[in-house]
Order: C-alpha cells, then sequence, then structure tokens
C-alpha cells in the first residue's frame, strides 16, 4: 500500500528549485511514496515536468476551497518546506502527522539587525532535508533537479555561432537592492571577452537594452523574450552563468553550470548559495550594514548602495 505525503511550497522559484532534493529522495527512498505538491498556478511550470512528483495542485482563490480538494486525498504525512500562517492552516485542518522546516527566524533576525551570525554552516538544501531525516531519508548528494521540456529548448542559431562559447547573465531579481545598477551591469559584461545573453523577465527589458546600446553586438538582450523554460535552455548551453541572487542563479545550479554569484544587501549566510556545482561568490564583505534583510528591499535603506556601488569587479574570463 502507497503512502501519501503531500509537500507544501507556494513560493518563489528558487526556493521551489531548492525542495527537489526532498522530492527526489523521499520518492525514491521511501517504499512506496506517492508524492504529491502543493503550490501557486504561478509556479505551475516548475512542479509539472518533475518525473518525481505523482500529483501537484495549484492555489488560486481562497484557501478554503483548495483545503478542501486536499482533504479528498487522505495523506498520510505533511511536509511544510514553507511553514508560514497559510501552510500552518492547512496542516491543522488536514490533521495529520507533519514535518515542518525550521526557518530559523531568530538567527536571521539576529544577523540581520544586530550582525550576529547564529546561522549555522549548513545549506538550506540540508535544512530542507533535516526536515525529513526521521523518515530515514538522507541526501543522495544528487544536487537540485530542473526538467526542461524537449520543445522548450532553444536553438541559438542566429544569436550563437555553432560551437560558439558564451556566458549568461541573469540581470533581473525580486528586489532592487539585490542587483547590479545598470551602469555596473555594463561594467561587468565589458570584463567577460565572449558573447553575452541577459536573461531576465519583461521588467528587465529595458536594462537589457541600455547594456546593448553600450556595447554592442557583443550582448544579446534576451530579458522578456522567452519562458523560464526556454532561459534554462539557455543557460543550460552557456559556458558559465553570471547571476544576482535569484531563481535562476537556482536553476543554474540545478543544471550543473560554472556560476558567478553576485551578492548585494544579503549574503551567502543565509544559506542559499549555488549548491552542489561550481561556484565563485562577488560580494562586498566590508560594509557594516551589511546584510540589511533577509530578502531586499526599492531601494538602498541608507542611501548609499555600496553592497553593489562598490563591489570590485575584476575579468570574468581569466
Amino acid at each position: 500500500m502507497k503512502t501519501k505525503f503531500l509537500i507544501l511550497r507556494f513560493s518563489s522559484i528558487g526556493d521551489i528549485v531548492l525542495t527537489t532534493p526532498v522530492i527526489r529522495c523521499l520518492k525514491q527512498q521511501y517504499p512506496e511514496a506517492e508524492v504529491h505538491f502543493a503550490t501557486k498556478r504561478q509556479f505551475k511550470v516548475l512542479v509539472e515536468s518533475n518525473p518525481y512528483i505523482d500529483k501537484f495542485f495549484l492555489l488560486e482563490g481562497k484557501l478554503d476551497s483548495f483545503i478542501k480538494i486536499l482533504l479528498a486525498e487522505n495523506y498520510d504525512y505533511v511536509i511544510d518546506l514553507h511553514n508560514n500562517l497559510r501552510t500552518s492552516i492547512i496542516k491543522y485542518r488536514l490533521g495529520k502527522k507533519s514535518f515542518s522546516y525550521n526557518k530559523l527566524n531568530f538567527e536571521k533576525w539576529l544577523l540581520v539587525n544586530l550582525k550576529i551570525n547564529r546561522m549555522p554552516d549548513v545549506h538550506i538544501v540540508e535544512r530542507n532535508l533535516k526536515t525529513i531525516e526521521t523518515l530515514g531519508i538522507k541526501n543522495d548528494n544528487k544536487g537540485l533537479d530542473y526538467f526542461i521540456p524537449s520543445n522548450q529548448e532553444v536553438n541559438l542559431e542566429g544569436i550563437i555561432e555553432p560551437g560558439e562559447p558564451f556566458a549568461a547573465y541573469a540581470i533581473g531579481g525580486q528586489h532592487f537592492t539585490k542587483k547590479l545598477p545598470v551602469e555596473r551591469i555594463i561594467e561587468l559584461c565589458s570584463k567577460i571577452n565572449k558573447k553575452i545573453i541577459l536573461l531576465g523577465g519583461k521588467e528587465d527589458e529595458p536594462a537589457g537594452e541600455i547594456v546593448v546600446q553600450a556595447l554592442g553586438n557583443n550582448i544579446y538582450n534576451a530579458c522578456g523574450k522567452y519562458s523560464l523554460n526556454q532561459s534554462a535552455s539557455i543557460l543550460k548551453q552557456a559556458q558559465y552563468v553570471v547571476s544576482h541572487d535569484t531563481g535562476l542563479m537556482h536553476i543554474a545550479s540545478a543544471l550543473k553550470k560554472n556560476i558567478i554569484s553576485i551578492w548585494g544587501n544579503t549574503v551567502p549566510e543565509f544559506g542559499m548559495y549555488p549548491y552542489q556545482t561550481e561556484f565563485r561568490i562577488i560580494e562586498n564583505k566590508n560594509l557594516p550594514c551589511r546584510p540589511c534583510s533577509k530578502i531586499g528591499y526599492n531601494k538602498c535603506p541608507k542611501g548609499h548602495f555600496k553592497c553593489m556601488n562598490d563591489l570590485v569587479l575584476e575579468n570574468l574570463d581569466s
């Protein structure tokens, strides 16, 4: 008889990608596990092609209606990798044995507000897996997963010459303080001695155009032109990936790319640096105000934005 598990993680791109080792290890290591996953509808692309997920549920509209759908599944266990008010309500209503991720909110508060680092030197993937260690699940050390449907693979003919190495730069970010200013993006791109494809959402397209105008034909602005899966396909084909602390960085980790990871107001000590892939971190470690948030702001709280403006940018191909 199968044991039914429900995994809860409602946002966002990077955080959901970081749950994939839990999904895979549970499916492969627990006898007769049936693994279901609940997330928001806008993140369907992250779960629909995962072969380790037997069934997924997409939240939109009222939570009560969503819970009634989940109740009909009669789960054996609930694995809460989000651990917020919404997931607490779901766990209570389902009334099943649950395992909840430790968010370490106090330790994060200490680091952000008092600059006292009590965060464990453990990646968030390991902390996710610790949630289910009492079930006998162990890390298989295969890293993150990201599955690109074959019809979403991108042919770069006309953009990149066959066999030509190129860099992909994910210039976006959920918050202003996690992104290099456009003039510094231009400076960084000028230190890359190969063709560069800029990746991001529609909101990043204007910044990409400014970079193209500054540096010319060496840059292709793909921001807003491709879906998430298609952007992942471009990452997969790149020689290496440059990224801010954002979802595409974690997708690049899943694809085992060499990553140059750029950090602004957040810090790798939160445990969300690239996982089980080769990477290099660029950050300004000499600021008493950093980290100023565990997430980010729409402007620098101090007004100087030195975490990005004072970054030392070296030639990335040296």
